[in-house]
């Protein structure tokens, strides 16, 4: 195991507004997660989950507190130095696919390559790769309104994949999916994850959480309860290939 921690936070605290009208999104929050773990954030509408995964994502800062992400201490980072590690180090996947119209999905999953300067011929090769593990290689020069929602929310998984980050941050990934599509996204986040990729979803569904191997939630801005648990039963199948820093190997 890798003995830098990918997460490492320590009281974060984030307030909104000012005297009496100031609300506590986060009273004070520690949290530690290391390389290959998958863990499951949960709690109520108000509860702090989205503001969590918007400081772990890099998207916010606390207003104290302290938070290395990988090893880097982001609080002291300008915006083009946040935005490089957003690139670098985290693979998002989002409820709403957030996905390019009129775009195909080989082109989808290289957009992330293209801000980090990668060449196309490495981009095409790595973005195909990607598309390749989640079982959509044949539909690379597909574009969003020609997918399923579940189709949609793979090519996002591939986008967030491509880079090789640090790990994966899933916002509520399955909430506009139906029970198969569900099912099959779950399935292709856990065999990541039994490849050894670090995955962090935000999540208010019993079932999503029961993938995870750690169930974290929160109620007012505070860690009630962190618990490990058996993910859900089975051995996952292979994958294509375990996507690194230069591709498939």
């Amino acid at each position: 195991m890798n003995p830098t921690p990918v997460i490492a936070a320590r009281r974060l605290v984030k307030t909104y507004g000012m005297g009496d009208a100031v609300v506590h999104a986060l009273a004070g929050v520690d949290l530690t997660v290391h390389q290959g773990d998958y863990v499951a954030i949960m709690g109520s509408s108000g509860s702090g989950k989205s503001t969590l995964m918007n400081i772990l994502g890099c998207l916010d800062v606390p207003t104290t507190g302290r938070y290395l992400l990988d090893g880097i201490d982001v609080g002291g980072l300008d915006e083009r130095q946040l935005s490089l590690v957003r690139n670098r180090k985290i693979g998002f996947i989002f409820q709403s696919f957030n996905l390019v119209p009129r775009t195909s999905a080989l082109a989808q999953v290289e957009l992330p390559l293209a801000y980090a300067g990668v060449k196309a011929a490495e981009r095409r090769r790595r973005a195909m790769a990607a598309l390749t593990m989640v079982g959509l290689a044949e539909r690379a020069e597909h574009k969003p309104n020609e997918l399923s929602g579940g189709q949609q929310q793979r090519v996002a998984v591939a986008r967030a994949l491509v880079t090789s980050p640090a790990m994966l941050l899933a916002d509520e990934p399955t909430g506009n999916l139906d029970s198969h599509s569900t099912k099959e996204v779950l399935g292709i986040v856990d065999r990541l994850n039994a490849s050894g990729r670090t995955v962090v979803l935000i999540t208010h569904e019993d079932e999503v959480a029961h993938h995870a191997k750690r169930v974290i939630r929160l109620v007012d801005g505070l860690i009630i309860s962190d618990v490990r648990q058996a993910p859900v039963e089975g051995p996952p199948p292979a994958l294509a290939g375990t996507l690194t820093q230069g591709g498939v190997r």
